[in-house]
């Protein structure tokens, strides 16, 4: 007697579909919604929006907890809070103080602008960590960037040569940490955390040693912005004015930033020198089997970081600020860092990142202007490091690092 087996049931299409983590992502699209159904252009002046999109986001974000999607599902319910919290602060405020305050072709040029250090910072971290070497020194080598960057420029009498001072310096400070980390085999966090510290004492020491109590000159040579004045011309003429107001006079740094984006990414995964700095983050011991110098590649992927991080660092100082103060990097490394970490240590991952960093901060201060929220003002300040906190505690998890990150290699 035969027994016929039974065809498996076809599983309902819906069911494939609409999974626990997709219904989380809906609920942390829809936040952003609630907020900017309140913001200008549409200003909505009714608290039912933000509050009834808000508790659908989180209402999806619990679904999914409920369904073992606990980490997106959560990060649907902060964000349905967040947006409810935020919409409540932008109804209390008056139309006519958001559209004073909030220009959205203004602040997306203040966020390309503070995004700029950023991208330098956190695609040299790339090439260091892609390589194996955990690099928590960027602040420093930031910092040593922003410091040498306007000594360059005040010494030389050129923007480029001060970028080009700035470089060294960077890279020197590099090779310090290359040294401990690849030859010494030293623990790459504590080596990187020195790295910091001796940047803040480097820079203050000749800092106060050079110009002490005068400060850095008032006028110093600056990096040239780029003019693109044929955007305004582009029809319709309310899109030409918004494109002309967001880039056309941009740094010449931000658009480089932009360039080293692009080139990083056909370096990394499109040769095969990238693919010979990925395999060796990976696993040094077949790289070196087949004859890849793990020590040469790490050395230069850490010199690297360095130059791009004090880019960064130059930019702060000759491009944006145009004078320098002590600490003036003010955390912007950890930044950088931890925006390496949300984009999954790959270059447009790393420029979505800080992006969202650099619009964050622009869109900060912005908030102070409102007189509702005035005495807000150093929550909204706070804003970027919150954050940063909220994206990290999010990722860290599922982001997957190079395989042999911060393992010391001892060839045998």
């Amino acid at each position: 007697m035969s027994v016929r087996a039974e065809a498996p049931r076809p599983q309902h299409a819906g069911a494939q579909i609409i999974t626990p983590r997709r219904l989380a992502m809906l609920g942390m699209a829809l936040a952003p919604v609630a907020l900017w159904l309140t913001l200008p252009p549409l200003t909505l002046d009714t608290i039912a929006a933000p509050l009834i999109l808000g508790a659908i986001s989180a209402l999806l974000g619990v679904a999914a907890i409920t369904r073992g999607e606990r980490r997106v599902g959560w990060g649907a319910v902060a964000s349905g809070a967040l947006a409810i919290v935020a919409g409540v602060f932008a109804v209390q405020a008056s139309a006519s103080n958001l559209k004073e305050v909030i220009t959205w072709s203004t602040l997306i040029s203040l966020g390309l602008a503070f995004a700029t250090p950023l991208i330098f910072a956190a695609i040299g971290g790339m090439f260091s960590e892609r390589s194996g070497v955990v690099n928590i020194g960027l602040e420093g080598m930031m910092l040593m960037g922003a410091f040498f960057g306007i000594w360059g420029a005040d010494v030389t009498g050129s923007w480029f040569g001060g970028l080009l001072i700035a470089m060294v310096s960077g890279g020197l400070l590099a090779l310090v940490h290359a040294y401990f980390s690849i030859q010494l085999r030293a623990d790459q966090i504590v080596t990187g955390t020195a790295i910091i510290f001796l940047a803040y004492g480097i820079t203050g020491y000749l800092y106060n040693d050079i110009y002490k109590t005068e400060g850095t000159p008032p006028v110093l040579p600056e990096i040239p912005q780029v003019n693109l004045d044929f955007l305004a011309s582009i029809p319709p003429e309310g899109l030409g004015a918004f494109l002309d107001k967001s880039i056309g006079d941009l740094s010449l740094m931000t658009w480089i930033a932009f360039g080293v984006v692009v080139l990083s990414s056909i370096f990394m995964f499109r040769t095969s020198w990238g693919l010979r700095v990925r395999s060796v983050g990976e696993h040094p011991r077949a790289a070196d089997t087949v004859g890849i110098n793990v020590y040469r590649v790490r050395y230069a992927c850490v010199v690297f970081s360095g130059i791009l991080a004090a880019m960064g660092g130059a930019f702060l100082s000759i491009g944006y600020a145009h004078s320098f103060t002590e600490k003036m990097t003010a955390g912007k490394g950890f930044i950088a860092l931890a925006a390496l970490i949300f984009g999954n240590w790959r270059p447009y991952g790393a420029l979505a990142a800080c992006l969202l960093f650099g619009l964050s901060t622009a869109f900060a201060p912005q908030l102070q202007n409102v007189e509702a929220w005035a005495s807000y003002g150093q929550l909204f300040e706070a804003l970027p490091y919150l954050l940063t906190i909220v994206v990290v505690a999010g990722v860290i998890g599922r982001s997957i690092p190079p395989a042999a990150i911060g393992r010391p290699y001892r060839k045998q």
